[in-house]
């Protein structure tokens, strides 16, 4: 039944090294605005920017009526009806138009939900996300390549604006699975408060 049906996504930052991975579960009935902000959870990003969720040539995100040829409303669409419309197992996320992070977000199977766990679930991480606003696949390189070396000109000065060492293999999963666990426990249904009858 759909209704019980959970994905598990498979979610690659393109074109950084070392490798930044993620896995989640998800219900997949999941709108894609909620999606958006697991895969912000589980990557490390702040949500600070604009995002798009693509599947082929169709993009949902925060529609600007002011312009006609964006994306759809991401609070409009669920998992299910991106994937069963298109045939795709694949999605591209897009994050920070400026920076232009991409992501590729495989549906690596469907099954049954397990009874008595909430989702999203956070299952795996490697690598610790890029920080914020380090411009893009190419500048976060060239971050590490001087963050690295206490000999680069850049050092001192990349050092202070990360907020001190970064090791992008060094990551802490239990603060993503507990990202991940906040808005699972946000968006669980709560059951129905019983009322006493008037009397």
């Amino acid at each position: 039944m759909i209704t019980n049906s959970i994905a598990r996504l498979k979610i690659t930052l393109n074109e950084v090294k070392p490798v930044v991975l993620r896995r989640v579960e998800v219900p997949l009935t999941i709108r894609l605005d909620r999606l958006h902000l697991v895969l912000q959870a589980a990557m490390g990003w702040t949500n600070s920017h604009l995002y798009e969720i693509r599947v082929r040539d169709v993009g949902w995100g925060i529609p600007d009526p002011d312009w006609g040829g964006g994306p759809l409303d991401a609070c409009k669409a669920r998992l299910i009806d991106a994937i069963e419309d298109t045939g795709a197992k694949t999605l591209r996320y897009l994050y920070d138009f400026g920076d232009g992070w991409e992501h590729t977000v495989k549906i690596e199977r469907i099954a049954d939900a397990v009874p008595d766990l909430i989702y999203p679930l956070l299952i795996d991480a490697t690598g610790r996300c890029p920080p914020e606003d380090v411009g893009g696949p190419w500048s976060y390189a060239e971050f590490l390549e001087a963050i690295a070396d206490p000999q680069h000109e850049n050092h001192t000065e990349m050092t202070e604006w990360a907020g001190g060492p970064f090791d992008p293999d060094n990551i802490n999963i239990d603060d993503y699975a507990k990202a991940v666990a906040a808005l699972a426990k946000a968006w669980a249904r709560k059951p129905p408060v019983k009322r006493k009858p008037a009397v």
